[in-house]
């Protein structure tokens, strides 16, 4: 099981949200402990330079960044984001 650290900047965004959303980004979140690996709803971004960004969709209004640290067995929550609509 991996060790989840939230950045400050992930959990501000968090702390904005209606108590029902923030429930259900959390609940996805923390499945992240289980299997962080991209499938599903998870993809491996292309960056250039390690450590890999991965992203998360929760639904289809929200995006979650996050790296990998398998050595440490820790997932760190870097960004949420709103998925903009086209117009």
């Amino acid at each position: 099981m991996f060790t989840l650290v939230i950045e400050k900047k992930a959990e501000k965004f968090l702390k904005i949200l209606p108590q029902k959303t923030r429930r259900i980004i959390v609940e996805k979140i923390l499945d992240l402990r289980e299997d962080p690996f991209p499938k599903g709803n998870k993809e491996k971004l292309t960056y250039p330079h390690p450590p890999a960004v991965y992203r998360l969709h929760v639904g289809r209004s929200f995006t979650v960044f996050y790296i990998i640290e398998t050595d440490e067995n820790v997932i760190k929550i870097l960004k949420i984001m709103i998925i903009k609509k086209g117009s």
